[in-house]
């Protein structure tokens, strides 16, 4: 393995040298990842990356579903529970059986539970795709927190899929009802794992007198060991990391310091950014070894791009069937029960349809395919599943995320979300914060306004915010010039520390943190 640490550092330099260029040209970064991994595995002498399946799990899939358990807000995805479930549970499934009906029908020696593994390998939209994508465009909130809600949950309906079609493939039986007892179990004991570990890392971090770095430490380990302890008794390590993950997060500002909170965030926005963009540039380098394999298989080159053209269409057909019945569904519900959109129109729903990229999580289930059953022969149709699924991935993301931006500027989708805009909504929350820590200084410490300096500043400025009708966000000019301001006191605190010798150089690092954490704040303002 250490042949290729050389590898993997010029992977990740390369990694930021095109998400930096993606940025540039203003196209989703996994789109110009996969193209540049499918180019440089033409490169003479590029080795071939070889994961062990057993792996690919447990190395990408708990981090990347922890930080967006951590990202996403549980309040809207309450609010659209019933097109986030329908979603991720019901259409995975009529995805998972679509692939299986088109692929036994169309595709040689493909039997029904082989159909149901490519389906469960290639149902879930990429949430890494789409979000890069929109993160060039605006799109109402509602869309977007339909989005995230739907690529968080259904990783976990479509690996279980994958986990019975697997089953089914190794024994060659499949009997409904333990089927129907291992599923409830691999939901509920997931999710109550999730909760338990959750739980015992939240009395940790609360209760033992760790330090910032510890804490950090303890949110790495954690999806990790959540994942872990729910597949040793068989049941489903992605609902586990997703509950739990989601527990946490919404207890955070009760054990963990801001500290712990901030630098935690740096360090977690810098891990997943890396995991991802491993992901998405092995996609491209594995192509040879894919392609070496169908050789075996004794599959034609261009029937297999057949194959996976035509299971991309199903899953763009039926993706989109599902987004104008969901349409449907909720014009008569409406009738007897109360939705978050009773007027849904048919916009969201093309948006929906064409928001289906694939990513990270089919291609971590592709490989995870064991190379050989139980028995020693070699599991049927392993390259050509994987091939598939590269054809599927690389498709959705040329055709899909190079579209939907345009799309997206053309379908101009209006709608207000909530009652105030965005800018609105800030001024008054920050107005109502102040009077409310208005309210509570000169209630409680009256007496002792006029002995502090510090609270007499205070009483000021948050007075001054309750009453300013300006202050409704940081002019670009005025954040020009702070941002000036702030480099000029860094170049200062430098000079004085290189000119005087027995200055503490432990206080100027302070200083300079100060002066970092003002700046951070600008972002916000």
């Amino acid at each position: 393995m250490i042949e290729y640490f050389p590898l993997f550092l010029a992977l990740i330099l390369a990694i930021v040298v095109l998400i930096m260029l993606a940025n540039r040209l203003k196209i989703a970064y996994p789109v110009l990842l996969v193209v540049a991994g499918l180019l440089a595995s033409f490169i003479p002498g590029m080795p071939v990356l070889r994961i062990d399946p057993e792996l690919i799990f447990i190395i990408f899939l708990p981090p990347l579903l922890y930080e967006a358990a951590w990202t996403i807000s549980w309040k809207e995805l309450w609010r659209w529970r019933r097109i986030i479930s329908s979603f991720a549970f019901v259409v995975v499934f009529l995805t998972a059986m679509s692939v299986a009906i088109v692929a036994n029908k169309f595709i040689p020696g493909f039997s029904l539970a082989l159909g149901f593994l490519l389906g469960g390998i290639v149902s879930p939209p990429d949430a890494v795709s789409a979000g890069a994508i929109l993160k060039f465009v605006s799109v109402p909130k509602r869309m977007s927190s339909i989005l995230e809600g739907e690529s968080l949950l259904n990783d976990a309906s479509s690996l279980i899929i994958f986990r019975f079609a697997l089953i089914a493939v190794a024994t060659g039986q499949f009997i409904w009802y333990q089927a129907a007892f291992s599923f409830g179990w691999m939901v509920l004991g997931g999710v109550a794992v999730g909760l338990l570990i959750g739980f015992i890392f939240m009395k940790v971090h609360k209760y033992l007198p760790t330090d910032v770095n510890m804490d950090i430490i303890l949110t790495i380990v954690t999806p990790y060991i959540m994942y872990i302890v729910a597949e040793e008794i068989h049941s489903s390590g992605v609902l586990a990391v997703v509950s739990g993950g989601l527990l946490l997060s919404n207890k955070q500002h009760h054990f963990l310091s801001s500290s712990a909170r901030l630098r935690g965030y740096n360090v977690w926005e810098s891990l997943v950014f890396v995991l991802n963009g491993l992901v998405f540039l092995m996609i491209g380098l594995d192509l040879p070894e894919i392609t070496e394999g169908l050789k075996q298989e004794g599959v034609s080159f261009t029937s297999a791009i057949g194959y996976g053209l035509l299971v991309t269409l199903v899953l763009i057909v039926v993706r989109f069937l599902s987004a104008f019945g969901a349409v449907v569904t909720t014009l008569i519900m409406r009738n007897y029960i109360n939705v978050a959109d009773p007027s849904p129109g048919i916009k969201g729903p093309i948006l929906l349809g064409w928001t289906g990229m694939r990513g990270v999580v089919s291609l971590a289930a592709a490989l995870s395919i064991p190379v050989q059953l139980s028995d020693g022969t070699a599991f049927p149709h392993r390259n050509l599943i994987l091939f598939i699924t590269f054809i599927v991935i690389l498709t959705t993301l040329l055709l899909q995320g190079l579209t939907l931006p345009a799309l997206i500027r053309k379908l101009k989708l209006g709608g207000k979300d909530h009652y105030l805009s965005e800018e609105e909504t800030d001024l008054l929350i920050r107005r109502e914060m102040a009077a409310h820590a208005l309210e509570h200084l000169t209630n409680t410490y009256s007496s002792q306004i006029d002995e502090h300096p510090l609270l007499q500043q205070l009483v000021s400025k948050w007075e001054g915010k309750t009453k300013d009708e300006s202050d409704l966000k940081l002019p670009t000019a005025s954040k020009t010039i702070y941002k000036e301001l702030l480099n000029k006191q860094r170049q200062w605190l430098l000079k004085k520390n290189k000119e005087e010798k027995l200055l503490d150089e432990d206080i100027i690092r302070r200083h300079l943190h100060i002066l970092d954490i003002e700046e951070e704040k600008l972002r916000h303002l």
